[in-house]
């Protein structure tokens, strides 16, 4: 029996490394305040006039070459962003013609963080139903261009990036073994860009407002994000009959350290088997999970049939679970 599974992974960064001494020369905050409350010690900025597509045609071509996939062969695109490249089109249009994979449907999924393990349930549904055979899963954010670089609340977490996966069919036992999805819109004001769309749309009380840029309530959004985090990763562990203490990686959306090491420790997993990269990378949203992943497939710390758990929350709110056993290496 087939399962859907990763069979390539790829992500992009831009080279422009901003740290917290950076940041400290534009908004009253310090390395030591930003480290102890984030767990972030710089992050990476896209340059003026970079664009999202920039990066996620370069992880997609670098998970494709790790899949030993051709572009052609791809059935179906699903990129997870709240930062296209303008409204319309889709930025998994842009993939699609980057790659010039003529074969393949297109469209966005936007779940704020939770972006890529959303679009990576979705994808896992094309597979099993045999509608697609492989598809390219891209997690892409460039948060930087909707910062207020005032707020020292929000421009000392998020940054930019993508990562990209390729799902195709694996052989049992190997493959997604389980998934979960959730989301509360009554705590939709938690993490938002009021301005800018049809409710308010653009104008000079917008920018000037700066409403056209990402607000968060913090603290709420903190003892949630652990709670949550936990809740839907112990579900996913028993749908898929695999013990805390037996799973060899869990790989969390780099949000925050201290959410990180709390849902870790709740669940019983040791530091040692928690992949962390928020130090070096920052906050990329939907991005962070597969960048997250293709380091650990890179550097040979997956296994096959090792298992992996990923869970993931953001905005909306929204928040995610999928539990793999690894079909490469």
């Amino acid at each position: 029996m087939f399962r859907a599974g990763i069979i390539g992974t790829g992500s992009a960064l831009p080279s422009t490394v901003v740290t917290n001494h950076d940041l400290a020369k534009l908004v009253d905050t310090s390395d030591e305040w930003i480290t102890t409350r984030t767990g972030i010690k710089e992050r990476r900025i896209a340059a003026p006039g970079e664009s999202l597509s920039r990066y996620t045609i370069e992880a997609s071509r670098n998970a494709l070459d790790m899949a030993q996939v051709d572009a052609e062969q791809i059935d179906l695109i699903i990129c997870a962003t709240v930062t296209p490249d303008q409204p319309i089109p889709a930025a998994s249009c842009y993939i699609q013609q980057g790659l010039q994979a003529k074969n393949a449907a297109c469209f966005d999924l936007q779940a704020g963080c939770t972006g890529f393990v959303y679009a990576l349930t979705t994808a896992e549904q094309y597979i099993a139903s045999g509608k697609a055979r492989r598809v390219l899963v891209v997690g892409a954010e460039l948060l930087s261009k909707y910062l207020n670089w005032e707020d020292r609340s929000t421009c000392i977490i998020f940054a930019d990036g993508a990562g990209a996966v390729v799902v195709g069919r694996v052989q049992e036992p190997q493959g997604i073994l389980s998934s979960a999805l959730r989301a509360d819109g009554n705590m939709a004001d938690y993490i938002t860009i009021p301005g800018g769309g049809t409710r308010m749309p653009m104008s000079h009380e917008v920018l000037d407002r700066k409403l056209n840029l990402i607000q968060m309530k913090g603290n709420e959004t903190f003892k949630l994000a652990i709670r949550s985090l936990t809740d839907i990763s112990e579900h996913v562990l028993s749908e898929g009959k695999v013990k805390a203490e037996d799973l060899s990686l869990f790989v969390p959306h780099q949000a925050n350290r201290r959410i990180i090491d709390s849902v870790g420790e709740r669940l019983g997993i040791d530091a040692s088997r928690v992949y962390v990269n928020i130090e070096r990378v920052g906050n990329t949203s939907s991005a962070s999970i597969p960048i997250a992943l293709d380091e650990v497939a890179r550097s040979g710390r997956l296994r096959r049939d090792d298992t992996v758990l990923m869970s993931a929350f953001g905005a909306g709110l929204t928040w995610g679970a999928v539990l793999v056993r690894w079909s490469m290496g």
